[in-house]
């Protein structure tokens, strides 16, 4: 039976799985564009192996027996105990590029290719993938009853069900041990715990930004560094937790990516601590548009109080002349000037956003003629106005009788 072009199905932790071309959400964060597929002789230049498993998990064997493997393969691979399966991303010279980034030094770390999968090898995989999703569900419940501060986002079984990993998120250290007991003698299976950090489990579980896009940790973002709140601040950036926080509820990945172009930027402004003296006054530093090269500058050093925007050439030129002993007639020129009129028109705060959509028409109550009409029954004439009495007149009336 030919496995290569049977379309066998394997999981990895989205809804679609990984397809044997790489078209899955978790196949576009991991891919490694084999640039060299097309030379001839690249593939038997070395017997090093890369193979992806489920959860952007890879592994790096030797193909010992010679097998014929392309991208796309199924293959069932040495494991610790028994045999995993995965599918076959890269063959040639860019995996030893890919095992130096890995930081595999030791020959140990590299294990064998057994063979191409067989359709026993895909049932017993089959098998195994169905039990996860309830697995996953009574570990929760049994770290629930030990008490253990810790939320177990996943489980991945080997592909010959006799292990198992557990994937967890914890704020602080958890002593789990007898967490492993219990699950061992609850599942029959050898036990695996496996640390991930919250944007790790973001992306493992998918979605869309703020921004309208889908989660970066979700689809190219491999590697996690720390976000402060250092980099909100460069780019002055109002410090509000709920805008700030992404989907992890951590600090946005988002706010490292041009913090080194606000920090660069910056070095053109002139110092907060710098006053501008001219003829009308002093003027203290009120804000700064970093990337336009704008300075806006108050009279008031605590209040905002007659702001002027000037570029940051012409606030250097003034600290130049005051240093000087000279002090310019008033922080405007000619060139600023216009420049401020171009810059100070925003088109989104003119227009509105439901601009486009269609005016709802309202609709016409359905009892509103008969409340009128109800109305019109219940009027006196206007003659008879000055007759009509309270309507307890006649009894008060009555009473005063008896």
């Amino acid at each position: 039976m030919d496995l290569k072009n049977k379309k066998f199905f394997i999981y990895n932790g989205c809804d679609r799985g990984l397809c044997l071309r790489g078209c899955g959400r978790q196949d576009r964060q991991l891919n490694t564009y084999d640039w060299l597929a097309d030379v001839p002789g690249n593939a038997q230049s070395t017997d090093l192996v890369e193979v992806q498993f489920k959860n952007t998990r890879k592994g790096y064997y030797h193909n010992v027996n010679n097998l014929d493997l392309r991208k796309g393969d199924i293959v069932a691979v040495e494991a610790n105990p028994g045999h995993d399966i995965g599918v076959v991303t890269l063959t040639g010279k860019l995996v030893e590029l890919q095992i130096k980034k890995a930081n595999l030094k030791s020959a140990d770390d590299i294990k064998r290719i057994y063979r191409i999968a067989k359709p026993v090898d895909m049932e017993k995989y089959r098998e195994a993938k169905s039990r996860e999703h309830a697995t996953m569900i009574q570990s929760r419940q049994i770290a629930k009853s030990l008490n253990l501060q810790m939320k177990i986002g996943d489980v991945e079984y080997q592909g010959d069900g006799n292990k198992a990993i557990f994937y967890y998120i914890a704020d602080e250290r958890v002593d789990f041990r007898q967490l492993i007991k219990v699950l061992a003698e609850t599942f029959h299976v050898r036990i695996e715990m496996k640390q991930i950090g919250a944007r790790q489990e973001a992306g493992r579980i998918g979605g869309t930004g703020p921004c309208g896009r889908e989660l970066c940790c979700a689809t190219w973002m491999k590697n996690f560094v720390s976000v402060s709140t250092g980099a909100a601040r460069y780019q002055e950036i109002s410090l509000n937790p709920q805008k700030l926080a992404g989907m992890c509820a951590k600090l946005k990945c988002c706010l490292n990516y041009e913090v080194d172009n606000y920090i660069e930027a910056s070095r053109r402004l002139p110092s907060r601590e710098v006053v501008l003296e001219t003829q009308d006054g002093d003027y203290y530093l009120f804000k700064t548009d970093i990337l336009a090269g704008l300075v806006t500058y108050s009279s008031d050093k605590k209040i905002a109080s007659n702001l002027e925007t000037i570029t940051a050439k012409r606030a250097l030129d003034i600290i130049e002349l005051n240093k000087k002993g000279e002090k310019p007639m008033s922080l405007q020129s000619d060139g600023d000037i216009k420049e401020q009129s171009n810059h100070s028109s925003d088109l989104l705060a003119n227009e509105s956003l439901t601009r486009f959509d269609k005016s709802k028409k309202k609709r016409r109550s359905k009892s509103r003629p008969a409340r009128q009409a109800a109305k019109g029954r219940g009027k006196a004439p206007s003659a008879d106005k000055g007759q009509q009495k309270p309507q307890g007149g006649d009894r008060q009336e009555k009473a005063y009788k008896q």
